[in-house]
């Protein structure tokens, strides 16, 4: 069963890939020789990425599969979201998000700096039916920068039940209890159930 991923994000990829590899034949656009531009304007995790996800349609006929995620924090209202990526402008660095996320987080104690990360998987069957499936991971916001593992906001999300953050942990361990390891073990038992698709 050949999985066909609607991604240009190298570290997504290998998120994936390592959770269903296994599994699954799991390809990138970019190996399947598709180079579509992919313009994500909606305003849910879930729109971004059926919107990644239908823009595939038309040129394969395996499964799609499209990730939108980011994250929630509770203080500023569940910002960056869907901005996430892009929080400190439409070209900036994971150390540019970072840092605005801590100044505006500066005068903030641990109590309130609760936050999560959020998965959308959308997956798209050969016959055109589509399904979404979520993924959170909670925890907080750290102070400072700590880990050198990961992507994004790793190095500043404390996640619950540990004392280090995802950039401290090996991707084993944060592929077992992330966000996109939640999405993806659920997204996996569908497939699994419905084998001969």
């Amino acid at each position: 069963m050949k999985i066909v991923i609607a991604t240009g994000n190298e570290h997504k990829k290998d998120e994936i890939k390592a959770v269903l590899g296994s599994k699954f034949n799991v390809v990138t656009m970019k190996e399947e020789g598709i180079y579509v531009d992919i313009v994500e304007d909606g305003t849910t995790f879930e729109e971004n990425a059926l919107i990644k996800a239908r823009a595939l349609k038309e040129y394969t006929e395996d499964i799609i599969l499209a990730d939108d995620s980011g994250l929630a924090v509770d203080t500023l209202d569940g910002r960056p979201g869907v901005y996430s990526a892009r929080y400190a402008g439409e070209n900036a660095t994971d150390d540019m998000n970072n840092e605005k996320l801590l100044s505006q987080l500066k005068h903030v104690p641990m109590e309130n700096r609760s936050a999560k990360f959020v998965c959308i998987m959308a997956l798209i069957l050969p016959n055109g039916e589509e399904y979404l499936f979520r993924g959170e991971c909670k925890g907080y916001i750290d102070f400072t920068l700590n880990g050198q593992n990961g992507f994004g906001y790793d190095p500043l999300f404390i996640v619950d039940g540990f004392k280090k953050t995802f950039g401290e942990l090996s991707a084993e361990e944060k592929n077992k209890i992330s966000h996109r390891a939640l999405a993806l073990d659920k997204l996996t038992e569908m497939l699994m159930k419905n084998e001969g698709i």
